[in-house]
């Protein structure tokens, strides 16, 4: 476990001197832990996996590559290395609102990662930086645009309505009831990132609004489509063993790219708890889409159902 204290999404290269007064040596330092980790018996390791929450996922997705290749060098070619990247999956959408860049909330997620890079001296992959212009290195810092140049396998898990990305898209979803217009702009949203990883061979991206899953005790409890993380997870550990001795057949009844469908915030049943960000007082997804100013009459009409039929169907997922 590597504590994150960069605040450079582990990209940074800038060690402090005279002009800088702060260091931002994330990336060295997730080599400088490899090197010490070889001594430890990694090198007698079969897989590594680097996995990140967060920052910590972009993180993963910015260094993967990179661990690989520096395990090579060292002689370590045996080691096959491998990615879990949650929550760390972002769009450069359109924010809800625009805002002045004044700090890290308000300034839109690209215009934070073009200032943050000259600050960390960020380092990007190579495979991904031939892929811009230069001074165009941001864009390796969002995992559509990273993935497809990546070597190592990667599995991505992802929030279809991640808090962290609401909150930098300047929608507020407190106390007050939300507004049409963000409604729609959150429901976009899960579109979105569900198009954006349809070609992710390896994902698991429930419908829920939250932020962050393999740090919560909760982690084995979600479900997509029936599969929960941890048999997703080793699904993928086994396709990666079977893809290594013979073709890259799927393997029958082990899924590992699974996104949910539905529409809306918690319209999986197995989402973790919301709680109502002032009274603390725990929400089942009826309470909470009232409490976002869904209007259930309005919307059964929109389907040609029964008003009483969509709760039943929203309350059990379907």
């Amino acid at each position: 476990f590597i504590p994150y204290c960069s605040s450079d999404v582990w990209s940074g290269a800038s060690s402090k001197s005279e002009k800088n007064e702060y260091a931002f040596m994330g990336a060295l330092i997730i080599q400088e832990v490899i090197k010490e980790l070889v001594g430890k018996g990694l090198s007698t390791a079969k897989v590594l996996l680097l996995a990140g929450s967060s920052a910590g996922g972009t993180g993963v997705l910015l260094n993967v590559d990179r661990v690989a290749e520096q395990l090579e060098e060292m002689g370590y070619q045996g080691i096959q290395v491998r990615g879990l990247a949650d929550s760390g999956w972002f769009l450069d959408n359109k924010q809800y609102r625009r805002t002045d860049c004044i700090d890290t909330i308000t300034c839109a997620p690209t215009e934070a990662i073009r200032r943050g890079i000259r600050y960390w001296n960020g380092i990007v992959p190579e495979r991904c930086k031939l892929q811009f212009k230069e001074g165009e290195e941001w864009n390796c810092f969002f995992g559509y645009k990273i993935y497809p140049t990546l070597r190592c396998p990667v599995f991505v898990v992802q929030w279809l309505f991640d808090e962290a990305q609401l909150t930098v898209d300047n929608v507020h979803l407190t106390g007050q009831p939300v507004q049409e217009g963000q409604w729609l702009y959150i429901q976009n949203l899960g579109r979105e990132l569900r198009n954006t990883l349809k070609d992710v061979t390896a994902s698991f991206a429930p419908a829920c609004l939250s932020h962050e899953i393999i740090t919560r005790n909760h982690w084995t409890d979600i479900q997509v489509k029936g599969t929960s993380l941890p048999r997703a997870l080793h699904c993928w550990d086994r396709s990666l063993h079977e893809s290594n001795k013979n073709g890259k057949a799927p393997l029958k009844g082990c899924p590992i790219h699974l996104i949910d469908s539905c529409p809306w915030p918690h319209c999986n049943p197995s989402c973790p708890t919301i709680r109502d960000q002032f009274t603390g007082q725990e929400m089942n997804v009826i309470q909470f889409l009232m409490h976002m100013g869904f209007d259930v009459q309005k919307m059964a009409q929109q389907q040609g159902l029964e008003p009483s039929k969509l709760l039943g169907m929203l309350s059990s997922g379907n």
